[in-house]
């Protein structure tokens, strides 16, 4: 998958070994990455902010950068909702997601990635 490169894939495999066995409801595989958590202050109201799952986080999300320029899908679905008025770092973090969800199907379904079944 374009975007996704050995060293991702390496890590991805590593911190998540249950990678391709979670569902995509309830946000099980990404909630194993990276949990969302209000930053409330008389500063910061209504940020959020993601405490990360160590490396599979910053993997995702340089892999959702190379995504965002070369990965049609991907880049769509950003482009998508950055035109939807979402700040560009709300939409690189949903585009993350949806990878990752892409990911997990690709893994447990074991088929190879192929941009028109999307």
């Amino acid at each position: 998958m374009k975007g996704v490169g050995d060293q991702t894939a390496r890590v991805l495999v590593a911190e998540l070994p249950e990678l391709g066995s979670l569902s995509r409801q309830k946000d099980h595989i990404a909630g194993r990455v990276g949990a969302v958590f209000s930053n409330d202050s008389r500063m910061f109201r209504g940020q959020q902010s993601i405490r990360a799952g160590a490396w599979a986080c910053v993997a995702l999300f340089m892999a959702t950068l190379a995504g965002i320029r070369y990965n049609p899908v991907i880049r769509a679905y950003y482009e998508k909702l950055v035109a939807a008025g979402k700040r560009k770092k709300v939409a690189l973090i949903a585009a993350a997601r949806k990878l990752l969800v892409i990911l997990n199907a690709i893994i447990r379904t074991d088929t190879p990635w192929r941009t028109a079944n999307i």
